[in-house]
C-alpha cells in the first residue's frame, strides 16, 4: 500500500493547482485539509483521500499538461496570488489554471515558462542542475573590460560568491550574461556591487528555449522543443524534500514568430497526459 502513496505537496502540484513550493505554503498556512482535517507538512496521501484547498475539492489531473513560453512585460508580478495587482496569471488570462516556473523580477522582462505540470517545475528549478539562463542587460555607465572580467569570475552578494559565468559586451552600455544559478535579483546585485545600476534587463533564453514572441505574448512549446527540454533536464534530481531556488534556469533556439492567440492552422501545443499509477 505504501507504494501507492505520495507526498501531499507532490499530489497537489500534479493536479495542476500550483507548484510544489506553493503547495508547501498553502499547507503551512492551514489552507489544505485532508479528509476533513487540517493537513500537515510531509503527509502522504492516496488517490482515495479527500483533499481540499480553501474548501475546494481537488483531484488528480488527467488532462494534457500545458507548457507555454511567455514574454513577460515589465511591471507584471510573477505570482499566482490573485490579490496582487498585475499578477502574471490574471495578465495572461489563460483558460486553464497555470503557474510560472520560477520568477522574473517585476522590473525585468523576458522569457518565463508557464505550466500546469508541477513535476517539471522541480527539475528545472533545482539549483544543482546547472541549467542555463541568458540575459541581455543595460547599465547606466560605460562597460569596461574590468567589469566584464569581474562579473564573469564571481561577485560577493548575499553572503556568497556567485558562480563563474559567461559574460560578453554587446555595446557601450549593454552586455550579455549566462547564469547557472538563481539568486534573488542576482544580476542587479552583482552590478550594484561593482558600482553599476541596471536600467533594463531581459531574459532571452531558458535551457533550450529562446525568446521569440513579442512582449506580452505567449506560445505553446512545440513537441520537438519539449522532447529536447526533457532530455536536457533528465539527469535532474527530484528529491521531494529539497528546497527550490526562486528562479528557473536556461539554454537554446527557436525562431518562429507567434501571436498571443495563434491562428487555427498554427502548430498545436504539446502536452502529455499525467502518468498513470
Amino acid at each position: 500500500m505504501e507504494e501507492n502513496l505520495k507526498r501531499l505537496n507532490k499530489f497537489i502540484s500534479e493536479t495542476g493547482y500550483c507548484s510544489r513550493r506553493e503547495a508547501d505554503k498553502l499547507i503551512e498556512q492551514g489552507l489544505v485539509t485532508l479528509n476533513g482535517a487540517v493537513a500537515e507538512m510531509g503527509t502522504k496521501v492516496s488517490d482515495t483521500d479527500e483533499i481540499r484547498i480553501n474548501g475546494k475539492l481537488i483531484r488528480e489531473n488527467n488532462k494534457k499538461h500545458i507548457y507555454l513560453a511567455f514574454n513577460k512585460p515589465v511591471g507584471i508580478e510573477c505570482t499566482t496570488n490573485l490579490d496582487v495587482p498585475h499578477n502574471i496569471v490574471d495578465y495572461i488570462n489563460y483558460p486553464e489554471r497555470i503557474f510560472p516556473i520560477g520568477r522574473l523580477d517585476k522590473a525585468s522582462e523576458g522569457l518565463i515558462f508557464m505550466t500546469n505540470d508541477g513535476d517539471i517545475v522541480n527539475k528545472i528549478l533545482r539549483a544543482r542542475n546547472n541549467h542555463e539562463k541568458e540575459y541581455i542587460v543595460t547599465v547606466n555607465r560605460p562597460i569596461t573590460d574590468r567589469f566584464i572580467e569581474r562579473m564573469g569570475n564571481g561577485v560577493p552578494i548575499l553572503d556568497t560568491i556567485t558562480k563563474e559565468c559567461k559574460v560578453e559586451q554587446v555595446s557601450k552600455y549593454v552586455f550579455r550574461i549566462i547564469l547557472t544559478q538563481g539568486l534573488n535579483r542576482q544580476i542587479r546585485r552583482m552590478c550594484e556591487y561593482l558600482g553599476y545600476e541596471v536600467t533594463a534587463l531581459k531574459r532571452t533564453r531558458i535551457i533550450n528555449i529562446s525568446l521569440d514572441v513579442p512582449v506580452g505574448r505567449y506560445r505553446p512549446l512545440t513537441e520537438a522543443e519539449f522532447i529536447q527540454l526533457n532530455e536536457l533536464i533528465a539527469p535532474s534530481s527530484k528529491t521531494e524534500e529539497a528546497s527550490l531556488p526562486k528562479e528557473p534556469k536556461i539554454s537554446a533556439k527557436n525562431k518562429t514568430p507567434w501571436r498571443k492567440n495563434p491562428p487555427s492552422d498554427a502548430p498545436k501545443s504539446f502536452g502529455r497526459p499525467s502518468p498513470r499509477k
